[in-house]
């Protein structure tokens, strides 16, 4: 199954660029908050406060959501052609229900 799509024009281009480099740079910015937030969790209970010992549930929680936020930007995000499509039929749905056509 083809499917054909029209080109974009250098502005579509240059903001689909910025949205997807905006993506990339979230998630860069919410694993280094991850890793230094747990980091600091794990040397406090470590060199630290002892009578509170650390869990790893947190780490493996925000962990779990940093695995589908990497997902959706790297995976999802990247092959866009299921999404390019639904949006497509969308727009051709509404443009149907305005006349348009």
């Amino acid at each position: 199954m083809e499917i054909a799509m029209n080109p974009l024009s250098s502005d579509e281009i240059d903001r689909l660029a910025r949205k997807r480099a905006g993506a990339k740079l979230g998630w860069y910015f919410h694993a280094v908050v991850f890793v230094l937030v747990n980091g600091f969790f794990f040397a406090a209970s470590y060199w630290g406060f002892r009578s509170r010992p650390f869990s790893a549930y947190p780490t493996l929680g925000w962990g779990l959501g940093l695995a589908l936020h990497f997902a959706s930007v790297f995976i999802v995000g990247r092959g866009g052609a299921l999404r390019e499509q639904m949006v497509r039929k969308e727009r051709e749905r509404i443009e149907r229900q305005q006349g348009r056509s």
